[in-house]
């Protein structure tokens, strides 16, 4: 599977597999090695997909039905 083809959560799946191989301290060195480095994209793709995801959920539309990005401070109570 390529980095644009595995979804988030077979990504997720994996990497906690690898993290239990790990783990359990019996991997031959050049195989932990492997399996850090499949870690490492794992993460990486992951990291994308949420930060990809955050990015569609912290835009809102505007009056005129443009998106634009949402500001907290804008919304705060100012009546403290």
């Amino acid at each position: 599977m390529t980095k644009n083809t595995v979804s988030f959560d077979q990504a997720i799946q994996q990497l906690e597999e690898i993290v239990r191989n790990l783990e359990q301290g019996d991997v031959p060195l050049e195989d932990a090695i492997s399996l850090y480095k499949k870690g490492m994209e794992l993460s990486s793709v992951c990291h994308d997909k949420l930060h990809n995801a955050e990015k569609q959920l912290i835009s809102i539309m505007d009056e005129s039905g443009e998106k634009v990005p949402f500001n907290t401070s804008e919304k705060e109570d100012t009546s403290k």
